[in-house]
């Protein structure tokens, strides 16, 4: 069993103001956690290519993706909001982990490989149809996900958000869209500030409270994600994995550890393999504290491989 690894060096060309914790060095931290881990023999990498505005305005209002395009700069830094700025290296970064999601949805359904890990920045849950917010400029998954039922004619696809925040973008995204079943954990109160008080059938938001450990989390999953899930019998499995709820990562206040990680993943692969032969892309959201972040990424790629 292997799995397809998707990034591209644009992706760490992309840094917004000094010290901001979405930084390069994220990336370096998964990279330099497999290479000590044992996994490369089970690893195929691959290069992202860039997304296509095609590609971008099936998710995004096209207004707002030529926008980014026309802002991004030749020098310096353009802010897009309070925590999001572009460097002359950002427009390709976004392009390269939208197009990665799009690359591995081909992947899989081509047969090439049944699981793929995208370790792509900037992240893309927080950015909605016509905003970029929350460090995310383009929303990755939701690209991926609309070029798999465009292209792939795919009627159930499922995204399951482990990442500490709300995936506002995401939701916003998919709203509308009963085919795409979005489940998602995150703290709250907490940025966004979203997620609570949605009644849907398609969008399952568990709220966690500040300080809860990986039982409560575990509880969340089995007793709201699963079954679900389990009616719902996806076609192709999406995860936003972000590893910001980890105990060591202070932008937030879960505690969760690495068998948790490994635990959840573990389940959406059980799900995969019952209803959708196996198909998973997984896509790098949050997780800032670098070591946890390494051994996190390294956990769930294991768990994926089962």
């Amino acid at each position: 069993m292997s799995i397809a690894f998707i990034s591209h060096p644009d992706c760490i060309l992309h840094k917004m103001e000094a010290g901001h914790p979405e930084s390069p060095e994220r990336l370096k931290a998964i990279e330099g956690e497999l290479l000590s881990s044992g996994l490369g023999t089970a690893i195929q990498r691959y290069e992202a290519p860039l997304a296509t505005r095609e590609q971008l305005f099936r998710v995004h209002d096209s207004k707002y993706v030529e926008q980014i395009f026309s802002r991004a700069p030749q020098e310096g830094l353009v802010r897009l909001d309070q925590d999001t700025t572009m460097n002359p290296h950002s427009l390709a970064a976004s392009l390269r982990a939208a197009g990665a999601v799009v690359l591995g949805v081909d992947l899989v359904m081509s047969g090439q490989s049944k699981l793929v890990f995208c370790n792509v920045r900037p992240p893309g849950h927080h950015a909605e149809r016509k905003k970029a917010m929350g460090f995310c400029i383009f929303n990755n998954i939701a690209v991926g996900a609309a070029h798999a039922i465009h292209k792939y004619h795919l009627k159930k696809i499922a995204i399951i958000d482990f990442d500490v925040h709300h995936g506002n973008g995401t939701e916003d995204i998919f709203q509308d869209n009963p085919s795409v079943l979005y489940c998602s954990t995150f703290q709250y109160p907490f940025y966004p500030y979203s997620g609570v008080g949605v009644e849907s059938d398609h969008i399952i938001n568990v709220a966690l409270p500040v300080g809860a450990e990986g039982s409560q989390f575990r509880a969340a999953v089995a007793s709201h994600w699963l079954p679900i899930l389990e009616s719902f019998k996806p076609e192709f499995v999406f995860i936003s994995a972000g590893f910001d709820a980890h105990i060591e990562d202070n932008m937030a206040g879960l505690r969760l550890v690495e068998t948790d990680f490994a635990w959840v993943t573990t389940k959406i692969r059980e799900i995969a393999d019952q209803h959708a032969s196996g198909k998973i892309v997984s896509v790098l959201e949050g997780g800032y504290a670098l070591s946890a972040l390494g051994r996190s990424v390294t956990t769930h790629i294991k768990a994926l491989l089962g």
